[in-house]
């Protein structure tokens, strides 16, 4: 318990911006599974899902929900992967 009126404000906060993050890691972490997905079985909108997955890395990576090297490392993955399964 925050024995401060700031501490408990700094409380309130932390919940708020908790909340917020595990909500946006959740949809990125959904929209990658679908991207992995549809490479895995040869979707012709496989491009597709993989360009929504990169902006939902991006979007993350600004807002701080996910460092920018690890946003960075994803998306270099899913777009070899998709280059890989273009190239076969």
């Amino acid at each position: 318990m925050a024995n401060h009126p700031s501490a408990a404000k700094r409380n309130r906060q932390r919940q708020k911006r908790t909340v917020r993050n595990r909500d946006a890691r959740s949809t990125v972490r959904t929209i990658l599974k679908k991207a992995r997905a549809a490479l895995a079985a040869g979707e012709k909108d496989a491009k597709a899902k993989v360009d929504e997955a990169a902006v939902a890395l991006a979007k993350a990576a600004k807002a701080g929900v996910l460092h920018a090297n690890t946003a960075s490392r994803t998306t270099a993955r899913i777009r070899a992967a998709l280059s890989k399964r273009a190239a076969s």
